[in-house]
């Protein structure tokens, strides 16, 4: 089970961009996917995005075009470069991973990292 760290967050003006990283205290290698949630105040958990071992992606609509979700697994690294952003990405960003894509999708993945804020100023 792999211990994940997230970093990169902060406080940036809508339309800016910020990237966050994820570092896991394993090899990413043997696990299949990994994936970005986030969670506003009052708000749902939401997928954000995800990403497999062979680098297949998926995105949530309200992202898409703007944020890429990337993984150097050399690094036992997965990346967030988010763009263009806007006070409703204001949220609390989790690092998750499992060896399921599914199970990342669902949101029941086994690892889950402690959250980066990101607040979005308009």
């Amino acid at each position: 089970q792999a211990q994940l760290v997230e970093s990169g967050g902060g406080l940036v003006q809508a339309g800016g961009s910020l990237r966050l990283s994820c570092a896991a205290s394993a090899s990413i290698s043997s696990i299949y996917a990994m994936g970005w949630y986030r969670q506003a105040p009052g708000k749902q958990r939401e997928l954000v995005a995800a990403i497999t071992r062979a680098g297949s992606t998926n995105y949530a609509d309200s992202v898409k075009g703007r944020f890429t979700i990337s993984r150097d697994n050399a690094r036992n690294t997965v990346y967030l470069q988010m763009n263009s952003l806007k006070p409703e990405d204001t949220a609390v960003y989790y690092c998750v991973a499992d060896l399921l894509l599914g199970s990342v999708v669902a949101g029941v993945a086994k690892n889950w990292g402690q959250g980066t804020q990101v607040t979005v100023s308009s």
